[in-house]
């Protein structure tokens, strides 16, 4: 186990991980995506049929299998990445650019309005 905790030792570890198995051949963009999709979804499944303190409760009851299922969709975010060449850091930058651009603080402070309403 590498105890380094970058995304590069993060995407390293995958990739050895998934080259030890010979799975590369099984990971195309389409097939990623849905993969990241199902494991997004088993998240969110971690949420059905509760809201409130009970929805809370809940999560921090199994905070332990909400960790596993967000380094699942990580390990996802990751392997995509890395094999579409995306710089995942500079992605995300310019993406909080952008979203400071489309909702100024001064105007969607407390708000959950979409960009939109802003322009």
């Amino acid at each position: 186990m590498a105890t380094e905790r970058s995304l590069e030792a993060m995407t390293a570890a995958l990739l050895r991980f998934r080259r030890e198995r010979d799975w590369e051949q099984f990971h195309n963009p389409k097939d990623q995506c849905l993969s990241l999709s199902l494991e997004a979804a088993e998240l969110l499944e971690l949420t059905q049929w509760k809201n409130g303190a009970e929805l809370l409760a809940h999560l921090q009851q199994h905070r332990d299998r909400v960790g596993e299922e967000l380094a699942d969709v990580l390990g996802w975010v990751l392997l995509i990445a890395n094999d579409l060449r995306i710089d995942l850091p500079d992605a995300f930058w310019k993406k909080l650019e952008q979203n400071e651009r489309k909702y100024p603080a001064d105007k969607s402070r407390g708000s959950a309005d979409k960009y939109t309403r802003y322009e």
